[in-house]
């Protein structure tokens, strides 16, 4: 279940809830984003 985050409080919001409305269910704010989880590796050379 691919996870959402508001950007105005941090708090996790549910891929259900963002499909019916675009704002957190905790504070209001329009801006919902999906975190990435791909890693870099850099080597020093």
């Amino acid at each position: 279940m691919p996870l959402y985050k508001c950007f105005n409080c941090g708090k996790e919001v549910k891929k259900e809830y963002v499909k019916r409305k675009v704002r957190c269910p905790y504070c209001g704010g329009r801006i919902i984003y999906k975190p990435r989880t791909v890693e870099t590796i850099v080597k020093a050379e």
